[in-house]
């Protein structure tokens, strides 16, 4: 019987079900030609390698394929590996949806807290454009990941991404009175639609050539003054800003931002979305490693390991 990933352990061995999210071929010291994978069920995903495959079986598993296959686990630098013996390809009654990795929220969660927001949002023209273009890219919204890999890249993690970000700038706008409600959640749910442009899809995402050329930064803030042309109102200061909240929000020329932020909202936008980023970042590296244990580098910060302490709270948490 097949196990699903999040139910793994050093030393089992047996089947497992799952999709292949990404794939590299590469050669060892002996020139020995092998695979390295990505792999994913709803309960998680995990790195796997096929030692010593064969010439025909080199270049036949791409992304996005729904495979089965046996082997063992073993504990390599502190974190689950699957090595593969065999794998096929799973036949056409498998459905792609099971083995699709959600976020924390449902969908209709995401839906129903997102709107909470958007209603709370007075000024006329800023709700106009938040709604005009969530009611253009609404489906793509609730399902794109918010990035192909290091931070919310899951089904429905764009969205999970803006409400995580919602929840934090609400908290912020009480502690800090002089920033604007409207125009800081305005900036929240607009700052990364982008990527439903920029990515190729909800499952397995690609960077598109619309993407890789303008970047979801760009194409945001176009669609912006767009939309604001559609209603009447591009030469208001509403969608200045939020042009420039979403041209600013990586806060630093060097990731992308054409203008450094210069309002206080853009500076709390590029700060809430580091933080929530960040910190899924780190969740997803701490997942796998077993207590007294540390991660592997992460690029995303900084190239540094952590480490996931033993200790545990007084109630067990």
């Amino acid at each position: 019987m097949s196990s699903k990933i999040k139910e793994l352990y050093d030393g089992y061995k047996g089947e497992l079900k799952a999709m292949i999210i990404s794939v590299n071929r590469g050669v060892t010291a002996k020139g020995a030609p092998y695979l390295s994978f990505v792999f994913q069920d709803k309960s998680g995903s995990i790195d796997a390698k096929y030692w010593n495959v064969s010439e025909e079986l080199l270049h036949r598993f791409e992304p996005g394929m729904l495979v089965v296959m046996s082997g063992d686990v073993l504990c390599h630098q502190k974190q689950l590996q699957f090595r593969v013996q065999q794998m096929k390809e799973l036949d056409e009654t498998a459905n792609v949806v099971d083995y699709v990795k959600e976020g924390p929220v449902s969908q209709q969660e995401l839906r129903e807290n997102i709107q909470l927001y958007v209603d709370d949002i007075t000024n006329t023209v800023m709700k106009q454009l938040v709604c005009g273009i969530l009611q253009d890219h609404e489906k793509d919204f609730f399902e794109y990941p918010a990035a192909t890999r290091n931070h919310h890249d899951f089904f429905s993690g764009l969205a999970t991404h803006v409400l995580g970000m919602l929840q934090l700038a609400e908290q912020l706008c009480h502690l800090y009175p002089l920033l604007d409600k409207d125009l800081l959640y305005s900036g929240v749910i607009l700052h990364d639609v982008g990527k439903t442009v920029e990515l190729s899809g909800a499952i397995v995402s690609e960077y598109t050539t619309q993407g890789k050329l303008l970047g979801h930064i760009s194409i945001m803030q176009a669609e912006v003054l767009a939309k604001a042309k559609e209603l009447g109102v591009e030469d208001s200061e509403e969608t200045m800003l939020l042009r420039h909240m979403i041209l600013s929000h990586h806060g630093v020329y060097e990731y992308g931002s054409p203008v450094l932020p210069m309002v206080p909202e853009a500076e709390m936008l590029h700060m809430i979305d580091n933080i929530d980023a960040r910190m899924n970042t780190l969740s997803k590296a701490l997942e796998p490693v077993q207590d007294g244990g540390f991660t592997q580098r992460v690029f995303a910060l900084e190239n540094r390991s952590f480490y996931k302490s033993r200790y545990k709270n007084s109630d067990g948490k």
